[in-house]
């Protein structure tokens, strides 16, 4: 490695070429403004770094960026194979937690009767209670991530994930079951609330939706699993080692996240290449823009827990898409808790039989994420050609909401199949064909929500999804609270309709929205990307 310095009368500040391909460019500057910081990071070229005030210049700040757009450093220029092996081991991390918070469904009546749980509603606070941390866990573990990386707090949320995963195997009581499933959630929300990250970071726009299908499957797929696998559990051994058996999978998850899980958030990859520069030459100038910031955990926190609120609450597309995305999800965990009480009971079958039941829901998530896997880029790339956009340029988040208008129709139409057929006592493939239905539409919506979310927030993704993510936690905990009120006293024909009617009303009207208004909104918030 060869550095030139800069001839000390043609400048003044430093300036470094860097003659390794390890290494990276850096740009001279002093300070930037938030939009710039983030383009420089991301490797675009910036007005604040492309002209400067003396001020800035006498510094002698040297920013490290990438080695160009070809730089093999920048997770978006890996290669497929090594994309892929991260998706993959994020989806499998997001596939164990939400299995583990309805592997315990079919047990839920014995594990009432071992630990004194009588009412209904509480049995199922057990069983909810895992996912009201997915709400609150993003807020606080994705900003740690800005300081310490994805991966790292990744791997950390897991090992809190399997202590008291294990935990729960040993519960005696109520308050332990619940207190160590609550924990047990939040360390399993950190692959909730920064999957889709570490997916934006290595997945470009036009290749993003294959491998944000797999990763969104996995939420769905685990729970419709689980109960499966906890059927046969309760049936022929003990409840206990429903939570076991999730924990040694897990192990052997986080032993291969280990050796094969990079880290692929950019700020963290060059702030370890500008230490590794100061380290090589002794110049305490090189610096990324995030570490001339100064950014503290405590200022990340404070801009956390403010901003997915603030967007929250000024955003009406974030608002609209996380109430669609709360009803599907909340829907979803309802099918799921009211399948025991009407297999064993309305049905007569035994829980190993009731549990396979719960293949509607994982066939239909398959179909819908194979349908929107190979749909959403297609369209995605016919609408950019239509709109005279080159491959290189990115199109519009509007151009994910085609897919959503047929889902939306269809997903209240497999509602009230599982509904009325239900209520019938019809053929018990009636109501199964019910529940594929509404799953795989609600799994294209879903799928199309994420990639739009990615593509308007660029620059606030986390923030963005953390804001969903809240609403959406929060209907798949509230939700499988109301089977006892809604299909209790109003039966499943009547209760059913009561959330047909709902997803007509918020459903439906919902794409339509979004694609006539969705850019003009867009334009009015400070929070959407500029190359949206």
């Amino acid at each position: 490695m060869s550095i030139l310095k800069p001839d000390d009368s043609a400048a003044t500040c430093c300036v470094y070429q860097l003659r390794s391909s390890d290494l990276l460019n850096t740009t001279s500057v002093g300070a930037s403004n938030d939009n710039d910081e983030r383009k420089s990071t991301l490797g675009y070229q910036t007005d604040s770094s492309a002209s400067m005030n003396t001020e800035e210049k006498t510094s002698g700040a040297c920013i490290v960026t990438w080695d160009g757009p070809d730089d093999p450093s920048n997770p978006k220029n890996w290669t497929k194979g090594r994309k892929w092996t991260i998706s993959l081991i994020i989806s499998a991390f997001a596939f164990l937690s939400p299995l583990s918070s309805s592997i315990a469904a079919p047990a839920l009546d014995i594990i009432g009767k071992e630990l004194n749980i009588p009412k209904e509603t509480e049995l199922n606070m057990v069983l909810s209670i895992f996912l009201l941390t997915y709400a609150l866990g993003p807020f606080i573990l994705s900003p740690c991530s800005e300081i310490w990386g994805r991966t790292r707090i990744i791997r950390f949320g897991n090992i809190v994930f399997i202590l008291f995963t294990t935990l729960c195997g040993f519960a005696q009581s109520k308050q332990q079951i619940t207190a160590f499933r609550f924990f047990a959630g939040l360390g399993g929300s950190a692959t909730m609330g920064m999957g889709s990250g570490v997916l934006a970071d290595c997945w470009r726009s036009e290749e993003r939706g294959k491998g944000l299908a797999v990763y969104q499957l996995a939420p769905v797929l685990g729970p419709a699993i689980g109960p499966i696998a906890g059927g046969y559990i309760a049936q022929y051994s003990t409840w206990r080692w429903s939570f076991w058996s999730i924990v040694i999978f897990n192990i052997a998850i986080q032993i291969i996240a280990f050796l094969f899980l990079d880290e692929t958030y950019p700020p963290r990859i060059l702030r370890l290449k500008a230490k590794a520069l100061r380290r090589s030459t002794g110049h305490s100038s090189f610096q990324t823009e995030f570490e001339m910031q100064h950014r503290t955990l405590p200022k990340l926190l404070k801009v956390s827990l403010s901003r997915p609120w603030l967007m929250l609450a000024t955003q009406p597309i974030i608002q609209a898409l996380a109430l669609y995305q709360a009803f599907n999800y909340g829907m979803m965990y309802l099918i799921i808790s009211s399948f025991p009480s009407l297999w064993e009971g309305s049905y007569g079958m035994p829980k190993g039989q009731a549990a396979l039941n719960y293949v509607s829901l994982a066939a239909g998530s398959l179909i819908g994420v194979n349908v929107s896997g190979l749909l959403t880029d297609l369209v995605y790339k016919k609408l950019k050609m239509r709109h005279g956009l080159l491959e290189d340029e990115p199109g519009v988040p509007e151009f994910r909401v085609p897919l959503m208008i047929p889902a939306s129709i269809i997903t209240p139409c497999g509602i009230l199949l599982f509904s009325w057929s239900a209520q019938a006592r019809a053929h018990f493939i009636l109501p199964n064909l019910g529940v594929a239905i509404m799953a795989g539409s609600s799994m294209i919506s879903y799928q199309c929500i994420g990639a739009y979310i990615a593509d308007s927030y660029d620059n606030y993704t986390a923030s963005a999804s953390a804001a969903c993510c809240f609403l959406r936690s929060l209907g798949a905990f509230a939700f499988p609270l109301f089977v006892p009120a809604l299909f209790g006293n109003l039966g499943y024909g009547w209760g059913g309709s009561v959330l047909v009617l709902v997803a007509v009303v918020i459903g439906i009207p919902a794409p339509l929205l979004f694609w006539k208004y969705g850019a003009r909104l867009r334009r009015s918030s400070r929070f959407s990307s500029p190359k949206s």
